[in-house]
C-alpha cells in the first residue's frame, strides 16, 4: 500500500490531518462506519418491531431494516475494501484525507436522512454515494488499465438497484422496495463468491502449508453462474421446480467448492475458519432457497437471513479484521474479543435462520436473541479497532 509515497514522507502526514490517522486509506472510516450502523441499526429496528420505540422516519420497519443492512452495511465495507485494495492493484492513489471525509460524510448523511427525511433529499443523498465511490475507483483503474474495472461496473449496478428502491419507495415504479433490496443482496453474495475464490484458498494455502488445497477453474466458473442463475430464477419467480433444480445445483457445486479449499485444516486458525465457516452459509442459504420454494414449511426469508446475516455478516467481520490488522502493520492473528465477534455473528445467524426452522413458535425470541449477537459482535469490533484505525500503521508506513 506505500506504492506513491516512502514510508519517511507519509508517516508525517499521517499524523499532520487533523492529528489522526483515521482518513489515512478508505477501509479505516468505512469498517468504523459500517460496524456502527451493524451495532446500533439492528436493535433499533428491533426495538421498533416489538413496539418498544415508535416508527420514526419516512422509510420504517423492515423496510428501512433491509435497505440499510444492504446499501448502508455492506455498501460501505465493499467501498472501504475497494478504496483499500484499489491502491494495492494499481500503484496509484485512491481518496485520503479531506476527500474521504467527505465520501464518508456523504455516506452518513444518507443513514441520517434515511431516517429523518426528508423523502426526496434522503434519495438525492443516498443514491449520489455509490456513483462518487465509483467515480473515484474508476480513475487509478482507468489510469493503470487494471484488470479489476469491472468492480466499477458492479458498483454502478448496486446504484441502479439503490435508485430502484427509492423510486419503488415514493411510488414511481409500481414494485415492492423490497425487491431492488433483495436484488442487491444477491448481487453482493456473487461478489462474496467470486472474492472468496480468490482470497480463502491462497490466504490458507499461505497460513498452512500443509493445507490440501485443491482449486479448479471449471468448479469455480459452475458454482459462480449457477449461483448466479440461482438466484436470478429466484428474483424472476420462475417456475418452482426448475428455482429449486437451480438453487440444489448451485448449493452442492458451492459445498464442493469449499471442501475442496480443506476447511478442517483451519480449525486451529480463527482468521482462517471465520472465512470457511462464514462460506459455508452460502450452500446452505442456496439449499434453503431451493426448499423453501417447493415447501412453506421453509420461509424464503431464512434462506434471504442464511445469505445475508451468516455468509456476507460473516465474511464481513471475518475481512474487516484481517484487513485491518494487515494493513495497520500487525500480526495475522485475531485476539480473544475478535474470536468472540466470530463467534457471535454465526450464532447471530443461527438463531436467526435455524431457531425459527426448527421452532416456528420461538420466532419474536429468535430475532431478539439474534438482535442482541449481532450486535455484541460489532461493540466488540469497535472496541478493538476504534484505536487501531484511527492512528497511524505500526510501521510508519503510509495507509
Amino acid at each position: 500500500m506505500n506504492a506513491e509515497l516512502s514510508p519517511k514522507s507519509a508517516a508525517p502526514s499521517a499524523l499532520r490531518w487533523h492529528g489522526t490517522a483515521l482518513f489515512n486509506l478508505g477501509f479505516r472510516p468505512f469498517f468504523l462506519l459500517a460496524a456502527l450502523l451493524a451495532a446500533l441499526g439492528v436493535p433499533l429496528w428491533t426495538a421498533e418491531y416489538f413496539g418498544l420505540l415508535p416508527a420514526g422516519g419516512f422509510v420504517t420497519g423492515v423496510v428501512w431494516h433491509a435497505h440499510e443492512m444492504v446499501f448502508g452495511f455492506a455498501v460501505a465495507v465493499i467501498t472501504g475494501f475497494l478504496l483499500t485494495a484499489a491502491r494495492n492493484w494499481t500503484g496509484l492513489p485512491t481518496p485520503t484525507h479531506g476527500p474521504l471525509a467527505a465520501l464518508a460524510a456523504l455516506w452518513l448523511a444518507g443513514r441520517v436522512l434515511m431516517v429523518s427525511g426528508p423523502g426526496w433529499l434522503a434519495a438525492v443523498v443516498d443514491v449520489a454515494f455509490l456513483p462518487a465511490v465509483a467515480l473515484a475507483l474508476w480513475l487509478p483503474l482507468q489510469r493503470s488499465r487494471n484488470r479489476n474495472r469491472f468492480f466499477v461496473a458492479l458498483l454502478l449496478v448496486l446504484g441502479t438497484a439503490n435508485f430502484g428502491f427509492h423510486l419503488a419507495q415514493i411510488g414511481v415504479i409500481p414494485i415492492s422496495p423490497l425487491v431492488p433490496v433483495r436484488f442487491a443482496l444477491y448481487l453482493v453474495v456473487i461478489i462474496v463468491t467470486i472474492m472468496a475464490g480468490r482470497v480463502i484458498p491462497s490466504f490458507t494455502q499461505n497460513a498452512i502449508p500443509a493445507a490440501r488445497i485443491r482449486r479448479s477453474r471449471m468448479v469455480d466458473l459452475a458454482a459462480i453462474w449457477a449461483t448466479a442463475l440461482a438466484l436470478g430464477s429466484v428474483l424472476a419467480d420462475g417456475p418452482a421446480v426448475i428455482v429449486a433444480a437451480l438453487c440444489l445445483a448451485a448449493a452442492g457445486l458451492q459445498a464442493g467448492r469449499l471442501w475442496m479449499w480443506d476447511p478442517w485444516c483451519t480449525r486451529h486458525r480463527p482468521i482462517l475458519w471465520i472465512l470457511h465457516l462464514s462460506y459455508a452459509w452460502v450452500p446452505a442459504g442456496l439449499l434453503l432457497m431451493g426448499l423453501a420454494v417447493l415447501t412453506e414449511a421453509v420461509p424464503a426469508m431464512l434462506a434471504d437471513h442464511a445469505l445475508s446475516v451468516g455468509a456476507v455478516g460473516g465474511m464481513i467481520i471475518g475481512m474487516i479484521t484481517r484487513t485491518a490488522r494487515g494493513h495497520t502493520a500487525r500480526p495475522l492473528q485475531a485476539s480473544r474479543p475478535e474470536v468472540a465477534a466470530y463467534a457471535l455473528v454465526h450464532l447471530a445467524a443461527g438463531m436467526r435462520v435455524l431457531v425459527p426452522l426448527a421452532w416456528p413458535a420461538g420466532y419474536g425470541w429468535a430475532i431478539a436473541a439474534s438482535s442482541a449477537l449481532w450486535s455484541a459482535a460489532f461493540v466488540l469490533y469497535l472496541l478493538v479497532y476504534v484505536p487501531i484505525l484511527s492512528r497511524p500503521r505500526l510501521d510508519g508506513k503510509p495507509g
